[in-house]
């Protein structure tokens, strides 16, 4: 039989019998239960082990009988967890594998970069023992806020000083890419900007040899993180003002300056990049020096307007010695004191530094032939022609500078040489930028003038800290507490004034930067956190927490100290659970009452507004959690939750926005976030009084309210909203203030109840009843009820939910029940609200919108386009001047907030990309049209005509919100006051 017989067409066997069969069969009389049961019984004697070896079993085991009945739930298949791992190893069993798939088993550690630190502390020129004795004596101590505008250096100057008293790798010194020093974040050096205000603590010395500690923090100069400015300057004692050279004062300098002022601050100008005078505009020294004086006339001009228009000792004048000029991209900086030294030092002239310097600015001359100083210029030939700072000063930078860019290098070493600098031979090979870096460091040496003017013009800590006091305390001058502050006593209560949070590494806690005012703070101090809503009658916002960790804060990297005294800005560890903006820390074991340091005053307002939702929405909880801590991050940040139950977030401007965004969705959230196109907070206000008296009933028909609506008097609201005016104030100050200023007459300042939404709100609550017709005492028992509606509906507006503004409200009459269980707040507050919305509705309503100043810098060729693109978005040019000096025009204009999104991309596609520009909220203005004329008809994908812009935004804004289309008037009107509008109505029509 061949191989192809052994199978069947189905692949059976159907060849001969196999060998060895019968062994088969036999073996199947195997039977298995048997051989179970038996191997179940080993196995619960316990003779055969893990390996299957059989082990020796003792005298008890062979009494136990081999065949025992064993259960099915009873059976041992695999050795138990104990038996693997051991009795001391802790097992956990999951019956269930309920995880996705997408999530791994033991998740990966997360390393997020979010800023650029170094590991260790940077070595310095001098070491922590003395940084730490320097802070401990307060008069050797200034605390600077580095301010100006977008792209005038600040941050180079920083990184400059930091060159000087830090020991840095030669490489990084002469990189053609900046350092940067302060510029921790990744987004803020990808963007080229500073997004958040840095603190750097620097010790540097004087002209004489003498050390300082210098506490600096350098600031945003984008005017959306104008929040960031206005903390570093409620920390500091003295504003260190930086102002191009070339482009001179600019939007963030003028409000730079008004902020400085307000907080009562000193002002020390720097010029920074001179060296583009030379290098861009190649002007020649003579106009070099007169574009630096319109400079420094410009900024004294603008420091005048804020104070009112007097200039006083705020005047800044190199020859008073506040004002330097710098190239810090190059490692140069000098005051004219120092200049003049640099002359004594070089060639050892036996002159005096200070009365050479008097004479090196202004309308002077020296006459060669005579050697002295006149305000006449020589007769042409003899020399003298050119003013003195041209002639010593200029011309010698000029030709420093000139040498380096265009000389051989022999030529350059042997101009060094007569100034006494000699140079590596490896030097002269440099580029031109280092090599300019490095030849200047070499002449002009160290900051030391740049010291000595903030030495001599910022008051020290200790008598700084006594205006602070004055300035920002909210409780009384006088008392223990107040003397010890006014005095920066170290031995004094322990009192910190806290400014600014700071993120850690790992995202979920923040350091708080704080200012010692009085005692001596530690590591394991427990203290108080007294957050803005406290008093002490009401001690519900507070908190006691630990202190864990004081640092001085060095923007990379931070140095721990074992203590701090009275007068110092240290960064504070532990105390961030309940601040929020800003905080005051009292030792715990303090007894007596201490009041906060008030809220910080914004010179801006967030008027930008999106919607955020999660893409996940099971993620809301995360994001939610990630918009507390934006709160904490970025002071001007507002988050609440609208009645559709939206979360919005307000904000200055969208570069603004969009780093907060970023930040939620990278760092606090870490979750994917949709976004809503930006919106504009809207006000409501009146044009006219209130057509009739308007009343309301409360529901126990026990109490009326009659009241008006009237525009508020101009200029009041901005009054109230800047703190120029506080309800907090005694009566004789408030009588003063509104007689003479808004000529009000002393009843009505008498009747003045409260302002409103919250304390310093644009709105006002007069009391206009008369004695004889009102039971005074009744309605002073129902006042904080009154007060609280009033409060509740300037709040939230009829027209669209949105704060009502510049509105006085007067309360004609009131009937009062005598019995307090019937006039309960329960019972007045809702009455008082829709009294409020009635008088509202009845004068005239109109809505507001915000507009923004705008500031565009471009060539004369673009000024037609900027007037097209502002022309299609409701804006208007106010002025279009050219700068002095530079092929630029600057193009000032209002904007509608609402109409700026997109305008940056718009302008710059219409002008080639040549134009730039920066927008800040000025003022509020009123839509044109009416929003309640129900005549109106919008179309969908139409643009609405201007008469009906009013309407347009009320409406989107009611639908965006969940509301209906329009007011509804039986909400806010009773009954009775229907009819009788009803019979004026019909009295009317029949007149007709």
């Amino acid at each position: 039989m061949n191989g192809g017989d052994l199978y069947d067409e189905f692949g059976n066997y159907i060849g001969p019998e196999l060998s060895g069969s019968e062994q088969e069969d036999d073996g199947d009389d195997f039977d298995a239960d048997e051989a179970e049961r038996a191997a179940n019984a080993r196995m619960q004697a316990g003779d055969v082990d893990m390996d299957g070896t059989v082990e020796d079993v003792g005298e008890e085991d062979e009494e136990e009988p081999g065949m025992q009945v064993v259960l099915n739930e009873d059976k041992k298949y695999y050795p138990s967890a104990d038996e693997v791992y051991g009795e001391g190893v802790e097992t956990l069993v999951m019956d269930e594998d309920a995880q996705p798939l997408e999530v791994p088993i033991v998740a990966p550690l997360k390393t997020r970069k979010i800023e650029n630190l170094e590991a260790n502390a940077l070595p310095t020129k001098y070491t922590n023992e003395f940084l730490a004795t320097l802070m401990s004596n307060p008069e050797l101590v200034r605390n600077v806020a580095l301010v100006g505008h977008l792209h005038h250096g600040k941050t180079t100057v920083v990184d400059m000083l930091v060159e000087q008293t830090h020991e840095l790798n030669r490489d990084l010194r002469f990189d053609n890419k900046p350092l940067r020093f302060t510029d921790t974040r990744l987004d803020e050096q990808a963007r080229g900007m500073s997004i958040k205000a840095m603190p750097v603590s620097l010790v540097l010395e004087g002209a004489s040899g003498k050390s300082y500690l210098i506490n600096m923090i350098d600031t945003p100069g984008h005017v959306n993180f104008n929040d960031e400015v206005t903390a570093a300057m409620r920390l500091a004692d003295g504003v260190l003002l930086a102002v191009d050279a070339c482009e001179g004062v600019m939007l963030a300098t003028e409000r730079a300056i008004r902020q400085a002022v307000q907080e009562d601050l000193p002002i020390v100008l720097l010029l920074t990049k001179v060296d583009r005078l030379m290098t861009e505009l190649k002007l020649p020294p003579a106009d070099a020096y007169h574009k630096l004086r319109h400079t420094i006339d410009d900024v004294n001009n603008t420091i005048a307007t804020a104070c009112g228009g007097v200039l006083g000792d705020r005047e800044c004048c190199p020859v008073k010695g506040n004002v330097a000029f710098s190239a810090a991209q190059f490692g140069w900086s000098f005051t004219l004191t120092s200049f003049a030294q640099l002359y004594a030092d070089i060639w050892g002239a036996s002159l005096d530094p200070k009365e050479f310097a008097r004479r090196l600015w202004g309308d002077l001359y020296f006459q060669p032939d005579t050697r002295v100083f006149r305000r006449t210029p020589a007769r042409a030939g003899g020399g003298g022609a050119d003013r003195s700072f041209v002639q010593f000063v200029l011309e010698p930078l000029y030709k420093l500078v000139s040498t380096v860019v265009g000389e051989h290098p022999k030529t350059i070493e042997s101009v060094l040489s007569e100034l006494g600098v000699y140079l590596r031979p490896s030097t002269f090979s440099m580029d031109t930028r280092p090599l300019m870096k490095e030849a200047c460091t070499a002449v002009f040496g160290s900051s030391a003038g740049l010291t000595d003017m903030l030495v001599q013009h910022v008051p020290s800590s200790r008598k700084a800290t006594a205006a602070k006091v004055k300035n920002d305390y909210t409780g009384p001058q006088d008392g223990e507490v107040v003397d010890f502050m006014t005095g920066c006593n170290p031995r004094g209560p322990l009192v910190v004034h806290i400014a600014k949070l700071f993120p850690r590494a790992d995202l979920q806690r923040f350091d708080a930067l704080g200012r010692i005012m009085s005692g001596t703070l530690r590591p394991g101090d427990s203290v108080k956190v007294l957050c803005e809503g406290y008093t002490p009658e009401d001690e519900e916002d507070s908190s006691v927490a630990e202190v864990t960790k004081v640092s001085v804060y060095q923007a990379r990297y931070r140095v721990p100290v074992s203590k701090a005294t009275a007068g110092n800005i240290v960064l504070i560890e532990g105390v961030d659970a309940t601040i929020t903006g800003t905080a005051t820390l009292v030792a715990e074991g303090y007894d007596e009452p201490v009041f906060i340091f008030r809220p910080l005053r914004f010179m801006t307002q967030s008027v930008v507004k999106i919607a955020t939702e999660p893409l996940n929405p099971s993620e809301l909880p995360k994001m939610v959690e990630g918009l507390r801590k934006i709160n904490k991050s970025y002071p001007l940040a507002v988050t609440k939750v609208e009645e559709s139950g939206e979360h919005t977030i307000l904000g200055t401007g969208e570069m603004y926005l969009d780093s907060l965004m970023k930040d939620l969705r990278e760092l606090y959230a870490e979750v994917e976030i949709k976004v809503a196109d930006p919106v504009v907070s809207f006000a409501e206000t009146v044009v006219e009084t209130s057509s009739l008296k308007c009343f309301a009933e409360t529901p126990n028909k026990k109490n009326k309210i009659t009241m008006v609506a009237e525009p508020l008097d101009k200029g009041l609201a901005e009054d109230i909203e800047a703190g120029n005016v506080s309800i907090d104030w005694p009566r004789k100050k408030l009588q003063d203030f509104f007689t003479s200023k808004y000529e009000w007459d002393l009843l009505a300042v008498r009747g003045l109840w409260a302002f409103g939404p919250d304390r310093a709100g644009p709105n006002v609550l007069l009391d206009d009843t008369l004695a004889g017709e009102v039971d005074k005492n009744l309605l002073a028992a129902v006042r904080d009820s009154v007060v609280q509606g009033f409060q509740w509906g300037v709040r939230e507006g009829p027209l669209c939910d949105e704060p009502i503004r510049n509105v006085k409200f007067k309360i004609l009459d009131a009937t009062i029940a005598p019995e307090p269980i019937n006039r309960g707040g329960g019972q007045l507050i809702p009455t008082a609200r829709r009294v409020c919305y009635s008088a509202f509705l009845m004068a005239t309503p109109r809505l507001m919108e915000p507009v923004y100043y705008v500031e565009i810098q471009t060539p004369a060729d673009c000024i037609s386009g900027i007037y097209n693109v502002l022309a299609k978005r409701r804006g208007h040019v106010t002025a279009d001047v050219p700068k002095p000096g530079t092929p630029m025009f600057l193009v000032k204009a209002f904007l509608p907030v609402v109409e700026s999104f997109g305008f940056e991309t718009d302008l710059r596609y219409h002008t080639q990309g040549q134009a730039f520009c920066l927008s800040v909220f000025d003022h509020w203005q009123i839509v044109p049209g009416d929003p309640l004329d129900k005549s109106i008809v919008l179309r969908p994908l139409e643009p609405a005509p201007v008469q009906a812009l009013a309407r347009e935004f009320m409406v989107k804004t009611r639908r965006r919100k969940g509301m209906s289309d329009d007011v509804s008037i039986n909400k806010y009107f009773d009954e009775v006051l229907l009819r009788t509008l009803a019979a004026e109505e019909a009295d009317l029509m029949m007149m007709l």
